[in-house]
């Protein structure tokens, strides 16, 4: 069985910045805490909580604890959040990747400058949160354009910064036809869009796909639905222990994508157990 591995696979630039800086702080600083997780991977988060950084839900808990030093997540946080902080007695290092800060920074843009703001997202996500308070509470926040109730004159789009590419495409075309100025914003990250198209063509030659990373992260949850889209046997893991024999029976070439919060060790952990397993790297 050969292995096909997408080469983006893992850490993005903005992930890999925020998680080497975040152990380098932990070594200097005392009571450290991000607010809501730096990432989403679970085993980096454990492994950020041995080096003593905390994570609090929400500011209330940061006061409780008597956190001193707060890092902003890689998905950011809301403007009044970062208000609050900014009056407490915190250190705080801002580690927001800085696409997020980019698509915040045009969020408000459109705002002020009169659009009706269109975020494409996941109305749940911490990132697409932090982009309604920039663009304020009228910002309607969807996964198409059937889901708009009404479509002004005067129209903006920002994306969440790990949306589909084609979804972007879908929406735009959803609306161009019922406004009379649009403005978008492809905020998607590179890295993600190009992540996407590699972990697609991989899908469309091997047999099956494995997955990489942590099953609350957007990111990877997209790569687990293109591949699916492509009616490609796919299974999403979190750690190379997740990894069935039964998975693997009667198949040739194995395809294996990861998240961009999911770090090198558990992607080499999980190449090394399909190589247990007979497989081997193409």
């Amino acid at each position: 069985m050969k292995v096909v591995v997408v080469n983006k696979a893992g850490f993005c630039f903005g992930v890999k910045r925020a998680i080497e800086q975040a152990f380098e702080i932990a070594k200097t600083e005392e009571n450290v805490y991000t607010l809501g997780p730096l990432i989403h991977n679970p085993q980096v988060i454990e492994a950020l909580r041995g080096v003593g950084v905390k994570v609090a839900g929400d500011i209330e808990d940061l006061a409780a604890n008597g956190a001193r030093t707060v890092m902003i997540r890689t998905h950011g946080v809301t403007r009044e959040e970062m208000a609050r902080l900014a009056e407490g007695n915190y250190k705080i290092i801002d580690l927001t990747c800085p696409f997020v800060k980019k698509a915040q920074h045009y969020a408000k843009l459109l705002s002020e400058e009169g659009y009706q703001v269109i975020i494409l997202g996941d109305i749940e996500h911490p990132e697409v949160k932090g982009l309604r308070s920039y663009a304020g509470e009228n910002a309607a926040i969807v996964k198409t354009s059937e889901e708009l109730s009404e479509i002004k004159p005067k129209t903006g789009i920002v994306v969440q910064t790990t949306q589909p590419v084609d979804s972007l495409k879908r929406l735009v075309a959803g609306i161009i036809e019922h406004t009379k100025e649009l403005k978008v914003y492809n905020t998607i990250c590179s890295s993600t869009a190009l992540r996407q198209k590699e972990t697609q063509e991989v899908a469309r030659a091997v047999d099956v796909m494995l997955v990489v990373g942590g099953k609350n992260s957007a990111n990877t949850t997209q790569l687990a639905k293109l591949c699916e889209s492509l009616s490609v046997p796919t299974y999403h893991v979190e750690t190379a222990g997740e990894i069935r024999p039964e998975w693997l029976g009667g198949v040739r070439k194995m395809g294996l994508t990861a998240g961009a919060s999911t770090p090198d060790w558990i992607i080499k952990d999980v190449e090394k157990a399909l190589k247990d397993m007979g497989g081997s790297k193409k």
